[in-house]
């Protein structure tokens, strides 16, 4: 299975200090990666250097042929910001557009049927004109997750997505992401959600101390001795 992206023996310096040491992996068409890591564990800024926000002090980040980082459809955290945003939920989607269209100044029948596409893949199509403030955590999720996927048909990089929802919402949107990588799109997620994220995920990244402590398998894992159980 060809790799989207390979990290080979990354570092990262922040003011001086490196926090991260020599991390490498790697993501294959349809892959499912989620990376662990308690606060200041270099999480933050691993997905800053993945979006090319941040240069690596040392190492290599390779894409494959005809995949260039500016396709990685990209969920942040959400801040108050997002959730107070004062537009539709349509408008909020096709936005995710904007990378793909270079300097053409209004949308066309392309990123419309994208919009609509993954609004109906998440189920929100009659959402479309709601405004996006007023919905649901776990329903701005989704359309911020619409919009992430009309940025790509190959990489998601979602940051903390079910931090702030409930039991309820958190289980709906890890269905929805499900969906998506079964449909071949590869997932790169970072979670604080160690129990949940494990029964969805192909692929284990944890990091500590600066350093890449575990790669691997779910599976293997689940067998080393700082899993808590």
């Amino acid at each position: 299975m060809n790799n989207l992206l390979t990290v080979k023996n990354v570092s990262i310096t922040y003011e001086g200090k490196e926090v991260i040491g020599g991390v490498s992996f790697n993501v294959a068409q349809g892959d499912f990666l989620v990376i662990f890591g308690e606060n200041g564990s270099g999480k933050s800024s691993l997905v800053k250097v993945l979006l090319g926000l941040k240069a690596p002090s040392k190492g290599e980040i390779a894409f494959a042929e005809g995949f260039n980082r500016w396709e990685i459809g990209y969920l942040p955290q959400t801040t108050a910001h997002q959730n107070d945003f004062p537009a539709s939920a349509w408008e909020v989607v096709i936005s995710g557009c904007l990378n793909q269209m270079g300097h053409r100044p209004f949308y066309g029948k392309k990123e419309k049927e994208a919009a609509k596409k993954n609004m109906e893949l998440l189920s929100i199509y009659n959402l479309k004109n709601e405004c996006f403030r007023n919905l649901s955590g776990g329903q701005k999720q989704r359309v911020l997750l619409a919009r992430a996927l009309c940025a790509t048909g190959k990489l998601l990089l979602l940051d903390e997505p079910v931090a702030g929802l409930d039991n309820a919402a958190a289980a709906d949107f890890y269905e929805a992401i499900c969906k998506i990588n079964s449909s071949g799109v590869a997932v790169v997620m970072v979670s604080h959600d160690i129990h949940t994220s494990l029964s969805v995920a192909k692929h284990v990244l944890k990091l500590g101390n600066g350093n890449e402590l575990f790669y691997g398998t779910p599976i293997d894992y689940e067998r080393e001795e700082f899993f808590e159980k």
